[in-house]
């Protein structure tokens, strides 16, 4: 009997692991967390000799909503699509009110009208999890019994190891979201600043070079006939190529700073710095220079966190901090203004975190209203 009992227990070990395997590689696959929650379902209700087992998700309202459903031939379940109501103590509504796996050994004696439901099921017993995502109570997976009989102690926590796997699921869904989001955002800011460049060359330069052209043909047809106004249209167009030149450098200077890539990040800073039109604190412990990509990301988050500072924030003061921490370079931009910095809209800080992220770093924005903006990135030195 103990060597019976004894290969029943390790037999239902391995069931578990060979059921979390099959999981895990379907998370690892699935691209549509949908395609999880009902066989999930349905390797937790077989594993634990269920007859039937749920997937829900809470609402705020006081109701859930039913995602995955597996039952036994010829039982009857609550199917996909169901709204429940969370009322009495049941086990979805005690999982709500916890946080924590829990079990009901008998639903007998339970009023409301989940209970009501699930009287009318045949249900007797059943124990659950919760799904944790993002630190929040998201759902939970329930399996059920229309046996007189509790599932054994400890059924509930057998359970937790799924419900993990669904949240990577959840995660991995919302990860593949954002990247998605992040490529358009880029496409879409690579489009706009191609059309920025192409209005600037031709409303700018473009017309210059125009007026220059016209001038030195002037200034041809005249040369012999009238010197001095010769020589009057050939100062016209001297001053027209000057202020071309000046107008170039300018675009080439929102594109990519010479002296950036010249004498690196600490010059590159101290110019924008100086044209911030407020005082700019600057402090700077590099012991040597980050990959050209690391500069370059470093010097657009904080030109465009000054630039912000000075069209918005009403702030008498900023400072800027360049610091390397073993291989790590740390950037942080703080002012004094008025805080309330908008994250999502056109303020630049999504392009800043889609240009951060591409390297594998981080950008984390605190912006409460009346207390200065603070902008940190977080990027590899390499």
């Amino acid at each position: 009997m103990e060597a019976s009992a004894g290969h029943e227990v390790v037999q239902a070990l391995l069931d578990e692991q060979a059921a979390l395997r099959r999981v895990a590689t379907l998370v690892a696959e699935a691209g549509d967390p949908a395609r999880v929650f009902p066989i999930v379902t349905e390797e937790v209700g077989r594993l634990l000799a269920a007859q039937t087992a749920n997937m829900v998700r809470y609402r705020h309202d006081g109701t859930a909503d039913v995602l995955g459903q597996w039952n036994e031939p010829g039982v009857p379940s609550v199917p996909i699509g169901a709204r429940i109501e969370l009322d009495g103590d049941t086990l979805t509504p005690k999982i709500c009110r916890s946080g924590r796996p829990e079990r009901v050994d008998d639903y007998g004696g339970l009023t409301g009208l989940l209970a009501e439901r699930l009287h009318a099921l045949g249900i007797h017993s059943g124990v659950g999890a919760p799904i944790i995502f993002d630190g929040e109570l998201w759902g939970a997976v329930v399996v059920s019994s229309v046996r007189a009989h509790a599932f054994p102690a400890g059924a509930e926590h057998r359970i937790a190891a799924f419900t993990e796997l669904i949240a990577q699921a959840l995660a991995n869904a919302e990860a593949r979201e954002q990247l998605a989001a992040s490529r358009a955002r880029v496409v879409a800011a690579g489009d706009a600043e191609r059309r920025r460049l192409e209005r600037n060359l031709h409303d700018g330069a473009q017309q210059r070079l125009v007026a220059l052209a016209i001038g030195i043909r002037i200034a041809d047809r005249l040369i012999d006939e009238d010197p001095e106004q010769a020589h009057a249209a050939l100062a016209r167009a001297s001053d027209e190529l000057s202020a071309s030149l000046a107008e170039l450098r300018e675009i080439a200077r929102g594109l990519h700073p010479a002296v950036l890539s010249d004498h690196g990040l600490e010059p590159a800073v101290k110019a924008v710095a100086q044209r911030a039109g407020l005082p700019v604190e600057l402090t700077f412990d590099l012991a040597e220079r980050p990959s050209p990509s690391v500069e370059v990301a470093a010097y657009y988050v904080i030109a465009e966190s000054l630039t912000n500072v000075a069209k918005y924030a009403k702030a008498s003061h900023a400072s800027v901090e360049v610091r390397a921490l073993g291989d790590r370079l740390l950037v942080a931009v703080t002012d004094d203004g008025v805080g309330g910095a908008d994250t999502a809209g056109g303020s630049g800080l999504l392009g800043l975190g889609d240009r951060v992220a591409a390297l594998g770093g981080r950008l984390h924005v605190e912006s409460p209203p009346g207390q200065g903006t603070s902008v940190r990135a977080d990027v590899p030195m390499a």
